[in-house]
């Protein structure tokens, strides 16, 4: 396991009345990708802005590379922050607007090292072609591409980037996703990216930490957060479609939705109130007859999702979504028995 880079402790911020962070710790391993999700509000841009200096935290420490930064300008801490608006210079070129930090003052940087950071950066994005061009005259994808640029000419030891991709569109964002994860391991420069996007979540992150109302919920890998959320709040944050969640009562091995519907076993040491929550993808029609207990699922509504079917059922007392392949036909109004697969239920106390 690669070595803490960025440790926050006890970080809060307060705006009037509003606790954008509570107390919250942090760790980012070196060359790690780490994404942080959330939904608006959760306070994933304030805690960018005060890792970066521009918001200086009412308590708590940062520390970066065993490096106090907690009371550093922006310009000693050595970070650089990419914004979900790109913030280009319309009329300024491509080649212009990269050289731009690098020109700051305090840079004392010679034109063939300029040249030289711009080259590289260009290369590793695929924009060469559009060095001499203006940015006004580029798509959202190119902007988006230039932006990011200018954060890499820096060189800096650590990339903040708040919510990059959001103002493309789905199919743009799904390939620059990828193309920004092959960055940061090619770079080898750790990365907190912060999203309310859970596909980004789930597909670019070395780790996630999930974010609401200010506090971590939850840190692990994808597959952890995913599989096995500590928490109802956590797990509606993943997942689509949603998780569906039944109030459960034990009744010897088993646990029963409200309706009498066996759910899944129930350890002896079991509490007798629980909540269930079983992801669409691990409802399954039943083909035994010897399995078919409880009450029978109506289909509601069938969506075609590419390769998978969601189906809309009535089960257990509640609305459900399930998640099949392709191959299966299924009408509305159509009757058939679900189960909960084997060990993929998870349980949170009542």
């Amino acid at each position: 396991m690669s070595e803490s880079f960025l440790t926050l402790r006890g970080v809060a911020k307060r705006f009037g009345a509003t606790q954008a962070l509570s107390g919250l710790d942090l760790e980012i391993r070196a060359g790690e990708l780490f994404v942080v999700q959330g939904p608006t509000g959760a306070g994933k841009t304030t805690l960018l802005r005060t890792i970066a200096g521009l918001e200086r935290a009412d308590s708590g420490t940062i520390t970066m590379g065993g490096r106090d930064l907690t009371t550093l300008s922006p310009a000693e801490r050595d970070v650089a922050l990419v914004f979900q608006n790109f913030s280009l210079y319309p009329d300024w070129s491509v080649r212009r607007n990269l050289e731009f930090p690098l020109r700051a003052p305090g840079r004392a940087l010679d034109e063939a090292t300029i040249g030289k950071r711009v080259a590289q950066a260009a290369a590793i994005l695929r924009i060469e072609a559009l060095l001499d061009r203006p940015a006004r005259k580029l798509s959202g994808g190119e902007m988006q591409r230039v932006a990011i640029g200018r954060a890499i000419v820096r060189e800096p030891r650590l990339y903040l980037m708040d919510e990059p991709l959001s103002n493309l569109d789905a199919k743009l964002r799904e390939a620059l996703r990828v193309e920004l994860a092959v960055l940061v391991r090619r770079l080898g420069v750790p990365m907190l990216y912060v999203t309310h996007d859970q596909a980004e979540a789930l597909s670019m992150a070395d780790r996630i930490g999930v974010l609401i109302d200010g506090r971590l919920q939850q840190v692990g890998t994808p597959r952890e957060v995913y599989s096995r959320p500590v928490s109802e709040l956590v797990a509606r944050q993943l997942g689509q479609p949603a998780i569906n969640v039944f109030s459960a009562q034990r009744s010897g091995d088993r646990y029963l939705a409200g309706d009498g519907t066996p759910l899944c076993p129930a350890a002896p040491d079991a509490p007798s109130q629980a909540s269930i929550g079983v992801r669409p993808e691990h409802l399954e029609i039943s083909e035994s007859l010897a399995e078919l207990s409880g009450s029978a699922a109506r289909v509601e509504l069938v969506e075609q999702a590419g390769p998978h079917q969601v189906i809309v059922a009535h089960w257990a007392g509640q609305r459900v979504h399930v998640l099949i392949g392709r191959e299966r036909q299924l009408g509305l109004g159509q009757r058939v028995h679900l189960r909960v697969a084997p060990d993929r239920a998870v349980l949170w106390k009542a």
